[in-house]
């Protein structure tokens, strides 16, 4: 049958959910033992891995509220103020600082401990240095691991430890709590600490210098005789007095906020100097620098008019106009201060945002601290003048009673505030709150036994079958019929595996003789039949050449098997062996090779001598005979196409095997006077690519090509659409149920 079809080496890539399960049958075997090794492994080690213990310590982090820094000493000021927000405190947590104070405070558990056992972080190696305790920095490092997470849109973290001992796993969890909670807490203090250790400074300097007034005072009435002062001279006093207690408070006030700005700008300096530098010029700006010197002027004008008048009514109207204007004034500054903040804040990296908006706020708070000292500065040193102009028996008497005064009311200020500091100080609770403390797990928490065997069993038969898919994927052998029909290649048949093969075992290479109810005899008798109706229509194929595309593809095998289930159907058959290059057929019926075909040839040999008979009745067949220095010379003469003339006289078909078609020319000019050809090929050993091009050959000129046959192919290996001609092929042989050759 000849096969001319243009797409006959097309390949047909699509795959079917049978091919698929084909290829999974096909390898089997190693997957199988791939899965295992997997499930083999996760066992093994779900059995020998240590019970793990978790203990979690959950904490609530408030905002903090506001403090003394955010509190002026002239409430005034309270617009400039802003609450203090948490600063990325995941990060404090992970902190080598937090880490290192719970490595502290665990060892120190560990030396009062009497269960040792419980410490296996701190412990080095219990079997190589009993006691032996790992360094702080060690330690430290070992609780990087611990991990920190936030519980999303809550201020709720959660600290979890994992250990060997469940007591170590809630020591470590409930330390890094407290730790965390002391540090926060000497955090929130600390910024209270230095407002109260400077007002307890300017506590102590007032009282000094208060009571260094008092003592001038008292000496100088004693000396002079003067006790009391004109009503003029009081009141002038009593207004002097007020505006430089006022400007000494305000004082104070720009040098705590002096200390805060400086400790934000050194912070934010680290992280973004060239932020620092822009928000101080923007602070010093004109144009707010004169807002702020305009309201301080104000503010001071107001509280002049509020301390001359006396007339309840008019001092009302005057309040109501001031606050009128300073209203105006803050609402500008305000204004502009929301545009530049929108832009700085926009341009500022989202983890100094925090710390950007506190620089800027304290920034224009000293900005507006500064103007109004000045402005209080001009007022004390107005009434310093005035004070001159008193007669002179009572200028230092009006001196010394307005110091009194004016120290008499900053200490009371500075007083109240430091009370309230150390109040504050010591009231400060922390924006942190543990929740739940660690307790002691009951049962580990890991490792999941069960679930690590059923990974190891689904990463095991993931593996297994990712391997078929890879050994498939480089795999370019024939491997089914469809792999041959799919090349639009005919395929005559396909044998399967014959016992005994694999182990050169010459006795069942003729199975057909030797098991005629074996399924690969029946595959061949299925060759026979399909060969004797492939040519309908021209004259019945008689001279029949069997060929491979390479060696090793049992296609003697195939040759003497053929001829043989030809010859038990009564017909008068003849093996040629013309493979000259490495002949075989004379070794399967335990002959010698000589005489043969090139004898008789060279006439070292008649017709009747080279013919020999075979166990088989109606089965002869020719060795090769001498191998002649030109092996395709002798197959392409006259005397080889006149000797396979003579031979169809004499018998109904003839076999001839012959060389491989690619490696050698012979088989291909044998092709051109045989009636038919045959391809044997061998699954999961030929590939695509030799296929093609022996198919190529036989297709040239005379094409005489019948078809490809399969050869080993294996039924069971995978391909359960073919089992059943296996199971149909069987026969039950010496009383057993079945007899079935290895397909």
């Amino acid at each position: 049958m000849n096969n001319n079809n243009s797409n006959v080496y097309s390949h047909q890539e699509v795959n079917t959910l049978r091919d698929y399960l084909n290829l999974v049958r096909l390898n089997f075997v190693p997957i199988i033992i791939i899965t295992l090794t997997g499930l083999l492994v996760a066992v093994v080690y779900a059995l020998n891995a240590p019970d793990i213990y978790k203990s979690t310590t959950v904490l609530k982090i408030s905002k903090p509220s506001g403090n003394i820094l955010e509190s002026p000493l002239v409430p005034e000021f309270q617009d400039f103020g802003s609450d203090r927000f948490i600063a990325n405190e995941i990060e404090i947590l992970k902190s080598y600082r937090l880490r290192e104070k719970v490595s502290n405070a665990l060892i120190d558990s560990f030396t009062i401990s009497n269960n040792k056992r419980n410490f296996s972080l701190i412990i080095q190696d219990e079997e190589k240095y009993p006691n032996k305790l790992r360094s702080i920095d060690a330690i430290t490092k070992l609780l990087s691991g611990v991990s920190i997470d936030q519980k999303r849109g809550l201020d709720i973290v959660e600290i979890s430890v994992e250990s060997q001992s469940p007591i170590e796993a809630a020591l470590i969890a409930n330390s890094y709590a407290r730790a965390y909670k002391e540090i926060n807490l000497g955090y929130n203090r600390q910024q209270l600490t230095m407002v109260k250790d400077f007002l307890a400074q300017q506590r102590e300097e007032k009282l000094n210098e208060l009571s260094a007034v008092e003592d001038a005072l008292l000496s100088y009435q004693e000396q002079k005789g003067i006790v009391e002062l004109p009503e003029q001279a009081k009141t002038l006093i009593a207004q002097s007095s007020d505006f430089e207690a006022k400007m000494n408070a305000t004082k104070i006030d720009l040098t705590i906020t002096e200390k805060t700005l400086n400790q934000y700008k050194t912070e934010l300096g680290k992280q973004d100097p060239e932020i620092k530098d822009y928000i101080e010029s923007f602070a010093t700006e004109p144009y707010i620098k004169n807002l702020q010197a305009q309201i301080a002027d104000l503010k001071t004008q107001k509280d002049r008019a509020m301390s001359i008048s006396a007339n309840t009514q008019r001092k009302n109207e005057l309040i109501k106009e001031y606050d009128t204007k300073i209203g105006d004034l803050r609402a500008k500054l305000n204004s502009q201060l929301s545009v530049y903040r929108a832009g700085i804040l926009a341009s500022s990296p989202e983890e100094i945002k925090e710390l950007t908006k506190k620089v800027l706020e304290e920034e224009v708070k000293y900005q507006a601290f500064l103007a109004s000292y000045r402005k209080l500065e001009e007022i004390v040193r107005d009434y310093d003048r005035r004070l001159t102009k008193l007669p002179t028996s009572t200028i230092d008497l009006a001196r010394l009673k307005r110091e009194q005064s004016a120290y008499e009311k900053l200490y009371t200020q500075v007083e109240e505030r430091y009370q309230e500091a150390i109040i504050n100080e010591q009231s400060v609770p922390g924006n942190v709150l543990i929740v739940d403390e660690g307790l002691i797990p009951k049962s580990p928490s890991k490792p999941n036994r069960l679930l690590i065997v059923i990974i190891g069993l689904v990463l095991g038969g993931g593996l297994g079958i990712a391997f078929a898919f890879v050994r498939n994927h480089f795999d370019n052998t024939i491997k089914t019929p469809e792999d041959v029909s799919n090349k639009n290649i005919n395929i005559l048949a396909w044998i399967p595996n014959i016992d005994g093969m694999d182990n050169s075992n010459k006795e069942f290479e003729f199975i057909v003789a030797k098991k005629p109810d074996a399924s690969a005899s029946e595959a061949y008798r299925a060759v026979r039949t399909r060969i004797k109706f492939s040519k309908i229509d021209k004259e019945s194929l008689k001279l029949i050449l069997i060929t491979s595309p390479t060696s090793q593809e049992g296609k003697t095998t195939t040759s003497i098997n053929l001829a043989g289930s030809i010859a038990q159907a009564n017909f008068r058959t003849i093996i040629i062996d013309a493979d000259l290059r490495k002949p075989r057929v004379h070794s399967i019926f335990n002959q010698k090779r000589f005489p043969g075909f090139t004898d008789y040839f060279f006439g070292q040999a008649s017709f009747t001598e080279i013919v020999r008979p075979t166990q088989v009745n109606n089965l002869f067949y020719v060795s090769s005979g001498t191998i002649p220095p030109n092996p395709s010379e002798i197959l392409g003469s006259a005397q080889m196409e006149a000797f396979f003339e003579k031979l169809k006289d004499q018998y109904d078909y003839i076999i001839v095997d012959s060389p491989p078609i690619i490696p050698v020319t012979d088989s291909e000019i044998l092709a051109q006077l045989v009636d038919g050809t045959i391809l044997v090929v061998t699954a999961n050993y030929t590939e695509n690519d030799l296929l093609e091009k022996a198919v190529e050959i036989l297709q040239r000129d005379k094409s005489t090509f019948l078809g490809v046959l399969l050869n080993r192919f294996s039924y069971r290996s995978g391909y359960s659409s073919y089992y059943k001609y296996y199971y149909y092929y069987s026969r039950p042989t010496n009383g057993s149920k079945k007899s079935r050759i290895k397909a």
